[in-house]
């Protein structure tokens, strides 16, 4: 039940992923190679944009991506600002591709063919339903397989190149938990000069990413989730431990601390959105992106000097003075009956039995712990299906959502995980001091993902400098060649 392994929340990306594939196909991009005559002049099949290395990007992948986020219905650049961009997205996708050939990433058939399994039963979903679904698109259930390993190749590739090589010291860990706890004590982070009006600055965000699906529906679920998230940080909630509760509750929302950035680092979308925000104060309104929802939160402004150091590191007296304080979170005493996934009990079967359970306790007809002793698939059985005092992040997420919704006493409806189907009922909650070893898992993950950041978009200019492109003709639609 314990969520121990980082490969299960790979998969919930990747399953992400490949439902997003299936609402915007066009999102992701043709690995052709580029056909070259004799000349060296390039065949314009359907409008060549650029060349780039031994590949192409077409004028069509670029209406085709545009296209897609415009019926998103986000507010975009105008034309050639947007083509531009958009071109650029292909481009470093393109390289990407590329490299990660030549240093043999690569996505077996079955790995594949064993994902898209994944994707479509967590969508609850047969493979023959996956695939009506996709060809509903317009597209064949082969290209989304394409566009589907692509993602996968990228993923890997960039996983290698740039999250292997991030180093964590403890020193770090020590200086984000000193910061933490000051800030705690202080009533709130500490501020750095501002900047003079019209001088050069740099502000430090931290943002909530809820994403969505292209339909209404996903939309208006993650609109509300946002918008619920803005809520709480506008009261009293620490917003990095929001952010990080979040995350865990739910592993497709992003949390994430963008770290000091100038304005023209930002996305103009946030920019704008945070542009006469205070150190301190969180964004008034949420922000839609054609990738989802983000709740944004300044958490600095300052004056830019040249060669700031990105860590400061805390003197020794102060960082004595300010050792590990309350952290305070919600643990739940739960317990649960299981009955585990196997040959000759169909997710029917499961569910209606649970239910049956269910609906004998909620009518006092039966003792959930003495169902569970008798029926639960799980070690906890001989406890009465006893799951003992559990924090964010310690179950599974598909868990730990169904449990967090409940009110003590209450038990739910069917719920299926990795491990099977189980029936929850919630015992107690309390307020608990977040340990030390807490405290500093909490604080690795979230250095990582702010040094992550600022790798990654190094690494992604190194690519493109290193590589050899060549703009055609990015200006005009594939329909009118110039």
């Amino acid at each position: 039940m314990t969520r121990r392994n980082l490969f299960r929340q790979a998969l919930a990306t990747i399953t992400f992923i490949g439902m997003a594939l299936i609402t915007g196909l066009s999102l992701a991009q043709d690995s052709s190679k580029t056909p070259v005559n004799a000349d060296g002049k390039i065949r314009n099949i359907d409008g060549v944009a650029a060349v780039v290395n031994t590949g192409f990007v077409t004028r069509k992948e670029i209406d085709d991506r545009i296209a897609a986020l415009q019926k998103q219905g986000t507010k975009l650049p105008d034309g050639a600002v947007l083509r531009k961009t958009v071109m650029e997205r292909l481009i470093i996708e393109k390289i990407q591709l590329q490299n990660a050939d030549q240093e043999g990433v690569v996505v077996t058939d079955k790995e594949l063919d064993k994902i898209i399994a994944d994707i479509a039963a967590k969508n609850k979903l047969s493979l023959a339903e996956l695939k009506v679904k996709v060809e509903a698109t317009g597209s064949s259930f082969a290209r989304y397989k394409q566009l589907l390993r692509d993602d996968i190749v990228i993923s890997r590739y960039r996983e290698r190149e740039v999250e292997g090589k991030i180093k964590i010291s403890d020193a770090e860990i020590d200086n984000f938990i000193a910061d933490r706890n000051r800030a705690m004590l202080s009533g709130g982070a500490p501020r750095s000069a501002p900047a003079a009006k019209g001088a050069p600055e740099e502000i430090d965000v931290a943002q909530i990413f809820i994403p969505s699906d292209a339909g209404a529906g996903a939309q208006a679920e993650a609109k509300k989730k946002a918008e619920a998230l803005l809520v709480q940080a506008r009261g009293d909630a620490d917003f990095l431990q929001l952010g990080a509760m979040a995350a865990k509750d739910d592993p497709k929302i992003k949390f994430q601390e963008l770290g000091y950035r100038t304005p023209d680092r930002l996305p103009q979308l946030f920019y704008e959105a945070i542009r006469n925000t205070g150190g301190g104060q969180v964004a008034n309104s949420v922000i839609k992106s054609p990738a989802g929802y983000h709740v944004l939160k300044v958490l600095d402004r300052r004056a830019l000097v040249a060669g700031a150091p990105e860590v400061q590191q805390a003197a020794p007296q102060e960082s004595a003075a300010t050792a590990p304080q309350n952290i305070m979170v919600t643990q739940t005493l739960a317990r649960h009956i299981l009955l585990r996934s196997r040959a000759g009990l169909t997710d029917q079967d499961a569910e209606r039995r649970l239910a049956g359970y269910r609906d004998q306790v909620r009518a006092k007809t039966a003792d959930f712990g003495e169902l569970a002793k008798k029926y639960s698939e799980d070690g906890s059985a001989p406890n009465g299906g006893n799951l003992g005092w559990m924090g964010p992040g310690d179950l599974v997420p598909e868990f730990e959502q169904a449990m967090n919704r409940l009110q003590i006493g209450e038990v739910s409806n069917p719920v299926k995980t990795e491990f099977g189907w189980h029936l929850i009922q919630v015992l107690e909650r309390r307020d608990a001091q977040l340990t030390l070893e807490k405290q500093r898992q909490f604080a690795r993950a979230a250095i990582r993902e702010r040094k992550f950041d600022q790798a990654y978009q190094d690494w992604l200019r190194e690519l493109r400098d290193t590589a050899t492109v060549k703009i055609i003709n990015a200006d005009d639609p594939a329909a009118n060649p110039r």
